[in-house]
């Protein structure tokens, strides 16, 4: 597939992970993936890291704040979604609902986020491209494929996103037999939705990621090899594919999927 070199406004187009240890979770992801790491320039104290796969960016890392960690914020994946004009979109998220936690700044010249949380206590990022358009590689072995919402509220949940970004639903049966929603972007499959399960334990809204790979049940090895902890073991999806979710060392959630059809 050619390099990406845009996200149509609305679409997924960029996952960081917030880290304890930099070093080690590039130690990890980098040793599972095959991916190289490429530390950029922040203007500031510390680096951002740039992860690629055959010389495309994938997605990125960062050491977290003292006041991130000081404030008990653990490991975690954030999504980004892309939009023209980010003063704008971050504004009609608070008029639906959201809460901003980050406004609107700059990220020297690669382009303008925000952070937002949604009306049901799930967070993710806008990002309003400058240099940086977000993933150069989407949907291909070892880069990201799907980006999934998991809340206790899925009507307040649509309506936030449908309002926000227009994406429309359609619901379907997921994996494991309870209600799934696929949410579009006119004809494009963007990302999906489930229902936090009471037997899940505490598990806060939160948007998912998932990595496409080539063996399911090989990568779970291997990243169990390198410190990972399996959250869920394999589990086949009729038509979609096999995935797992784990815990990487640092405690990070993420799943690997092993593609039987496109998804996006």
């Amino acid at each position: 597939m050619p390099q990406l070199t845009s996200h149509a406004p609305g679409t997924f187009c960029w996952v960081d992970l917030a880290a304890r240890e930099a070093e080690a979770a590039k130690r990890f992801y980098t040793g599972l993936f095959g991916w190289d790491a490429r530390d950029m320039p922040t203007g500031g104290e510390g680096s951002y890291t740039i992860l690629t796969r055959d010389g495309k960016a994938v997605c990125g890392l960062f050491a977290m704040m003292p006041e991130m960690l000081q404030q008990g914020v653990p490991p975690h994946w954030q999504s980004y979604v892309s939009v023209e004009n980010i003063v704008l979109s971050a504004a009609r998220a608070l008029e639906l609902g959201g809460t901003l936690i980050a406004p609107p700044f700059d990220v020297t010249d690669a382009g303008r986020m925000a952070v937002v949380q949604d009306p049901t206590g799930a967070a993710f990022a806008l990002w309003q491209p400058g240099q940086h358009v977000g993933a150069e590689v989407l949907r291909e072995p070892n880069a990201l494929c799907w980006n999934e919402l998991q809340t206790k509220d899925l009507d307040a949940a649509a309506k936030f996103y449908g309002e926000l970004f227009g994406w429309s639903v359609n619901k379907m049966t997921g994996a494991t037999g309870q209600p799934y929603t696929e949410f579009k972007l006119g004809d494009r499959s963007v990302g999906g939705m489930l229902e936090i399960q009471e037997e899940w334990g505490p598990v806060p809204p939160n948007w998912g990621i998932y990595f496409a790979v080539e063996d399911c049940d090989g990568s779970l090895e291997k990243a169990k090899s390198l410190g990972a902890k399996a959250e869920m073991p394999p589990m086949d999806i009729q038509d979609v594919g096999r995935f797992a979710v784990l815990a990487d060392p640092q405690g990070a959630h993420f799943a690997v999927i092993q593609m039987y059809m496109t998804m996006g």
